[in-house]
């Protein structure tokens, strides 16, 4: 309805017509046309424009996919896995792996909750894998000890080599395993008493070769680092996971919280260590057997997420370098097989995702440059070509995880709108350290398996009680400091050139590089500073 209050109607008109209000800001940047056909771009131009304009296509591309992973998401949900096709009679025999390395901290409460699994005793064996080279040896041996003379069917099994990192730890509990199936928990794992019963009878099927369960977070609640972080991962598990296996195309075991027919691993080539995920590595390959996988969205298993920059970023950066090593050694295979395009289709985006990384550092040299020249060819051009490529490139990232919000919060999922520009900025940030991860797997450089530290923080009531498992900074934070600062000045030239429109998405820019920067720098410096009037640390498992 039509004000009839003159007053507010000439102000209106006076914020309308003021030197540097609404109208002259549109009428000067979108109406005005004095200068019109002045600018012709030259070869030095059209050399940042080119490499820019293919860059964001590609990471738009990239966008455009996650869009599509929702429309499968939605598209194939009658096809939810819940409940098996039938049950066993007799229950097969499993054995649980729980593979370790330097896990003082939570590998008591990995084994307090593997203990309870409901299973019968005759039919399940436990192997605790370990290659530390610290004192968990003598915990787990100790907690080991203690759970076998209570009469739970537990082994300790320790190399000294290490080789094959997990992966090698894995095929040699295999070698010994009495288990038609395997069941695989890493050490910041509590997998819940009923799990084995609520994935076990999916295997009636003979074709099935894989059930992975939907991971979630003891300490999601602890920080906001770690709310971001359970958002990323809800996005994997609810759109990413469930998408895939609802259409029928390929997707992966996640390392840890599934459960797998030995046959089936034996089929694919065993576990292999060649790339830093050879979860997904034995996943392509098992598929590309014929083997079928089920994702249970509804099958819960908790785990602690990375409470420090470093650690995230570390998890993060083995992630990205694995995939590309898997695409590089899977993706040929793919391509050659039977298996039909859209798998195919999905495969390449799936194992090339990381690639983006590398864009966009590609972006942030090229963005400044490219905006100076694109105010000269005019703005409206900005407003129909730069701007849906932006669009598509970051907003499907905030509708992405709003959807994964909503399927699993139904009632409070609009308080995940105040963590999407953080998780944005965030997965910003991350580009450096992952582009260098990207890098060194296209180039072929191997690098040890880095574990992610825990510390067993599970609410605010915890601190980190300990510096030994704290990963080394290195020059990535101050080379995200120093970016930080360039899209600094680029913020501060939009605004003076009254280009309000790429403001918000360099603000981003500017915030994801100095979070994660200054985050990985200052951690730990407040280590001492109790969270809450009641602080305790845990140097040891409790009772050993």
């Amino acid at each position: 309805m039509l004000t009839s209050d003159p007053n507010l109607l000439l102000s209106m008109l006076a914020v309308w017509d003021a030197p540097r209000g609404i109208g002259q800001y549109i009428r000067q940047h979108f109406l005005d046309r004095t200068f019109q056909g002045l600018y012709h771009a030259n070869a030095f131009d059209l050399g940042l424009l080119i490499p820019y304009f293919v860059v964001l296509v590609l990471l738009a591309s990239y966008g455009l996919h996650r869009y599509i992973l929702v429309y499968l998401y939605y598209k194939h949900r009658d096809k939810r896995t819940t409940e098996p096709a039938a049950l066993f009679r007799d229950l097969p025999r499993v054995t649980v792996q729980l593979p370790i390395f330097n896990e003082q901290y939570v590998v008591e409460r990995l084994l307090d909750a593997v203990s309870k699994l409901k299973y019968p005793r005759e039919k399940l064996d436990i192997q605790v894998l370990d290659d530390s080279t610290d004192e968990t040896m003598d915990v787990a041996r100790n907690l080991v000890e203690r759970y076998a003379a209570l009469g739970d069917p537990i082994t300790y099994h320790h190399r000294t080599n290490r080789e094959g990192f997990k992966a090698g730890a894995l095929a040699a509990g295999m070698n010994i395993a009495k288990g038609e199936f395997i069941a695989i928990f890493d050490a910041d794992f509590t997998p819940p008493a009923d799990f084995l019963l609520r994935t076990i009878h999916h295997f009636t099927d003979p074709k099935i070769g894989m059930v992975q369960t939907r991971w979630t977070h003891i300490n999601r609640n602890y920080s906001f680092l770690t709310q971001v972080e359970a958002i990323l991962l809800d996005g994997h598990f609810v759109l990413e996971h469930s998408g895939r296996a609802r259409s029928g195309v390929f997707f992966n075991f996640n390392g840890t919280a599934g459960i797998w027919r030995q046959k089936t691993i034996e089929e694919a080539g065993g576990w292999q260590h060649d790339t830093l995920t050879e979860d997904t590595d034995l996943s392509y390959r098992a598929q590309l057997k014929g083997w079928k996988f089920i994702d249970l969205q509804d099958v819960e298993c908790p785990a602690e997420l990375p409470v420090e920059m470093t650690a995230f970023k570390t998890q993060q950066a083995r992630w990205a370098k694995g995939l590309v090593q898997t695409g590089k050694k899977i993706l040929p295979r793919v391509l050659r097989s039977n298996a039909p395009w859209r798998t195919k289709i999905e495969a390449w985006y799936h194992l090339t995702a990381n690639l983006s990384y590398p864009l966009m550092v590609v972006l942030s040299v090229l963005l400044l440059p490219a905006m100076v020249i694109r105010f000269y060819q005019g703005w409206f051009q900005m407003v129909y070509i730069d701007l849906p490529l932006f669009l598509a490139s970051t907003f499907s990232i905030s509708s992405f995880y709003l959807v994964s919000q909503r399927e699993l919060f139904p009632k409070t999922w609009p308080r995940a709108l105040i963590y999407l520009p953080f998780l944005m900025a965030l997965g910003i940030g991350l580009t450096v350290t992952n582009t260098k991860a990207v890098i060194e797997a296209l180039i072929g450089k191997e690098s040890a398996f880095a574990r992610t530290p825990k510390y067993r923080v599970e609410s605010k009531l915890d601190k980190v009680g300990a510096k030994r498992y704290r990963k080394r900074l290195g020059w990535v934070p101050w080379v995200e400091l120093l970016i930080g600062a360039y899209f600094a000045l680029t913020v501060y030239y939009a605004i003076e050139n009254e280009n309000y429109i790429t403001v918000p998405f360099l603000v981003l820019f500017v915030v994801g590089y100095w979070y994660t920067g200054l985050m990985s720098l200052l951690q730990g410096r407040f280590a001492g500073v109790s969270l809450s009037s009641e602080t305790h640390t845990k140097p040891f498992p409790v009772g050993v």
